[in-house]
């Protein structure tokens, strides 16, 4: 790329050091990551209406010419009231009014045509648009962006500097999309796209230019996950040569489901093939992950290797180590337990035993991504709760030995297509069924009106020897949000009976294994909490799970909370408290009431909520999207995916000369990830 794309944002002018810290805020800090700040939304001045189409309080532009431009009126505040008269072409008039202006005189001419972009409202049943922005008519704007901001930083300002970006643009633009590629999709060029994103004179001008940029956006993430996927493909791995899941599905008191054994012979599998495994198990709450993670650990030690499982929590990690324990340590496989918690003394010991190859499975947090844990014979890297781990931690276990076997897992219930687009790098396999007796938990959504017979319909079923979960957004604080530390107080005075404990994230490692371990021994009635506990937490008693201020919370994020009752044999409930009444939550939580399958509920979420939230970094360690829409885009994600295929196929380096924009791409966006 010229040298102007790495250009430092306050050569350019009228930015300056101190706003160029604010560009930096949003991602800008150089002219080329500036051209690269889309707008979020524009004004659209190409497609004015008569006064009488205009909808009211909604914005939009009108043509009209001025009639008369009033004097200064003073309100007894001092604020300053202008008045225009103006009319349309069909003849209708109206009054436009602007506060504190003195200089509208001097702008708005009687006898001149512009256009006004503003919202119409009503007022003592007269039309009326307060304060519009104008420009004449000749002159004005197409469709005018409107770009992401920062405090101390405006649209406007934002608009300017890019204006002037595109000024120094050098005529000939090195495209990193080669002209065979642009002509086989019908893709503008490069230079086109970025005036046209940023300066549109049409809505149809702007689709062509987001369409070219969002089809380069999702080819070099898929270039990049795909190059992930074949690093190392060629090295000779730790190989599986028998295949004994056949006696750990012996092992268990249970009956594996179809799904469960395809997963993890899908896996097995992978080991045996002589190439590195790198796959995702993606299943619901409680489809039975765990099972198949357990199966590979056995295969793994059957064979003579090490396994190693990674979870994001000390309680899941802890839960993990108890279950692998019960499932693996009767056919002599010995599991291992690594946490921040862990005692100094023991930590040692367990080091010491996994280098000398006493420990076939170690379970733990992040822990084990220290350089002191070492491995003798490290074979199987499972990592649980995938979207709670970036590609970059992944990878670090992973690299702790070469040509090690990856099966990572997420209860993120994600459709196919675009679950390729995130995991690019694995393979995946999918639990798509329940064990048998899971029954679908009941949910219902109420209001605070119905709370107090809520709390004792939990009341009820703790009478009953049950255990119930209450859910609060914050931990304490907050006029407008429940609060887990006086919930809990309160809660504690309406039902004087019942035991009630409190479990949020500002506690120590320690306090919350405590708390927990209270509740899964039955020693507490209710738990108090914020989502702390969506994560895998394990209490089959557990039936009745009350989740307040639900609108607060996206849908998969419901799902995974109401996944936290139900695991047992006794019906189960998951009230949902709210009092918003806007039609998005009323939809939201209709779609919760009337499906336990959460790959309904992911797709209903990501059409709800759109892909920012649902596909951000903070989820899935990977670059939040700039441009491309997943809900719009499946077809532009489809032709990137099978491109990025053809080209590694033929350029696995992206080393060609066509494609050395697309490496210097991938390089500057997975080198964002590892700084992160």
């Amino acid at each position: 790329m010229p040298s102007l794309f790495a250009k430092p944002i306050s050569e350019l002018k009228g930015v300056g050091s101190k706003r160029a810290e604010l560009f930096k805020k949003l991602g800008a800090p150089t002219v080329g990551a500036l051209l690269r700040l889309y707008p979020r939304a524009y004004e659209d001045w190409s497609r004015p209406v008569h006064f009488d189409a205009a909808p009211l309080d909604t914005p939009c532009a009108v043509r009209a010419q001025v009639l008369q431009v009033g004097g200064p009126v003073f309100s007894k505040s001092g604020v300053m009231l202008l008045r225009v008269r103006v009319c349309d072409e069909t003849g209708a008039a109206m009054s436009f009014v602007f506060f504190n202006n003195p200089y509208i005189p001097n702008l708005l001419h009687a006898g001149q045509m512009y256009l006004f972009y503003g919202k119409i409202t009503v007022k003592d049943g007269r039309r009326q648009m307060v304060s519009p922005e104008f420009a004449e008519a000749d002159h004005a704007p197409g469709m005018r962006p409107i770009y992401p901001q920062t405090k101390g930083l405006s649209s406007r300002l934002i608009e300017k500097a890019v204006a002037q970006a595109l000024r120094l643009l050098p005529d000939v633009l090195r495209d990193p999309l080669a002209q065979t590629l642009r002509q086989q999709y019908a893709l503008c060029e490069l230079r086109y796209a970025l005036e046209n994103i940023h300066r549109p004179p049409n809505e149809e001008s702007m689709q062509v230019a987001r369409r070219r940029l969002a089809f380069e956006e999702l080819l070099v993430l898929q270039l990049g996950m795909l190059t992930l996927k074949g690093r190392n493909r060629e090295e000779s791995a730790f190989r599986v040569e028998q295949d004994c899941t056949d006696a750990f599905w012996a092992l268990l008191p249970f009956s594996p489901t179809a799904a469960q054994r395809r997963a993890a012979a899908e896996a097995v599998a992978d080991m045996e093939s002589g190439v590195p495994m790198n796959r995702l198990i993606q299943g619901d709450v409680g489809s039975g992950k765990t099972a198949v993670a357990a199966a590979c650990c056995f295969v793994a030690a059957k064979n003579g290797m090490q396994a190693a499982l990674m979870a994001p929590t000390d309680i899941l990690a802890h839960q993990h180590f108890e279950t692998l324990s019960k499932m693996l340590a009767p056919a002599g496989v010995r599991v291992a337990l690594l946490t921040g918690a862990v005692k100094p003394k023991e930590k040692q010991a367990c080091k010491e035993a996994l280098l000398s190859g006493e420990i076939d499975v170690l379970v733990g947090t992040h822990a084990l991504l220290t350089p002191d844990v070492q491995f003798c014979r490290l074979g199987l890297v499972i990592t649980d709760e995938q979207h709670r781990f970036g590609v970059r931690q992944r990878a670090a276990l992973a690299e702790k030995a070469r040509g090690t076997h990856v099966l990572v897992m997420s209860a993120t219930p994600i459709p196919r297509t675009l679950a390729l687009m995130i995991y690019g790098d694995l393979d995946l396999s999918v639990l798509d069924e329940l064990p048998p007796g899971r029954k679908p938990v009941a949910t219902y959504c109420i209001d605070s009106a119905k709370r107090l017979r809520a709390l004792r319909f939990l009341q009820k079923h703790v009478h009953a020897g049950r255990q119930c979960y209450v859910i609060c957004p914050a931990i304490d604080g907050g006029e407008d949000k429940a609060s887990v530390l006086s919930y809990a107080q309160k809660l504690s005075r309406t039902l004087p009976d019942v035991r009630v404990a409190v479990l949020h994230g500002r506690m120590k490692p320690k306090e919350k294994d405590a708390v927990m371990e209270a509740f899964a021994n039955g020693k507490t009635d209710i738990l108090v909490s914020t989502t702390v506990v969506e994560v895998g937490v394990d209490v089959p008693n557990a039936t009745v799970i009350l989740i307040e201020n639900a609108e607060r919370y996206g849908l998969s994020q419901l799902h995974q909370l109401r996944g936290r009752v139900g695991r047992g044999k006794e019906e189960s409930y998951c009230i949902l408290l709210t009092d918003a009444q806007t039609e998005q939550t009323r939809a939201r939580m209709r779609i919760l009431c009337e499906t336990n399958d959460g790959f309904r509920v992911a797709e209903s979420d990501l059409k709800l909520r759109g892909p920012g939230d649902f596909f951000g970094s903070r989820q899935h360690g990977l670059p939040a999207l700039k441009i491309a829409d997943l809900n719009d885009d499946m077809a532009v994600l489809r032709d990137a995916q099978a491109v990025a295929k053809a080209i590694l196929r033929e350029d696995p380096g992206l080393e060609a000369e066509a494609h050395r924009g697309l490496r210097a791409e991938v390089r500057q966006l997975f080198s964002s990830l590892q700084s992160d």
